[in-house]
């Protein structure tokens, strides 16, 4: 089975039971933690990645590491299956997983800006609105200066990417002109 099949089948039946209980949210956070945590402690992570170590030891560990996080009972559940089926590996995508589920249930979509330069509240307020427009859906909106642009915006949406810098018109013309 993939990775992605694997990350999937994990992070949907979490969703399923974090919707049931209304807990979407703290579910989220608490898998982030968590994530966050296996990300920084490199040693942490490969003692539970390795393959000569007892399942019994990692699942003690980890249980350690989510009573210490002070998790909640769905969580420490989940963490325990995961590292009991040898699936710990693959949190990171299961959190990926985790969100975009929980973001359609809840009808949030995440978009990234990038400008030239720095937005105002109000540019970003109306950029935010006008997504939200588009999309019929709360929007998450992210954004950062990225000076390669030259001028306007690029924006990423739902997995698709509106392009409206100045470079990338000027990358248009410099096509147009070299085909003739």
């Amino acid at each position: 089975m993939s990775k992605s099949a694997i990350s999937k089948r994990y992070a949907k039946a979490l969703v399923e039971i974090a919707n049931e209980k209304d807990l979407l949210e703290s579910f989220a956070g608490e898998l982030g933690k968590i994530n966050s945590l296996l990300k920084r402690e490199t040693a942490l992570r490969l003692l539970l990645e390795s393959p000569t170590l007892a399942v019994e030891k990692k699942s003690a560990m980890m249980a350690d590491v989510v009573q210490a996080m002070e998790c909640s009972e769905g969580i420490r559940n989940f963490v325990c299956l995961l590292t009991l089926k040898d699936r710990i590996q693959f949190i990171s995508q299961i959190y990926t997983e985790y969100i975009k589920l929980a973001d359609e249930i809840r009808g949030i979509v995440r978009a990234r800006v990038e400008s030239a330069t720095k937005l105002t509240k109000a540019q970003i307020a109306s950029i935010k609105e006008g997504l939200e427009q588009q999309t019929g859906k709360t929007v998450n909106l992210n954004t950062r200066v990225n000076s390669e642009l030259l001028g306007g915006l690029k924006a990423e949406v739902g997995g698709k990417v509106f392009d409206g810098s100045i470079k990338t018109q000027l990358q248009r013309i410099e096509d147009t002109l070299k085909k003739g």
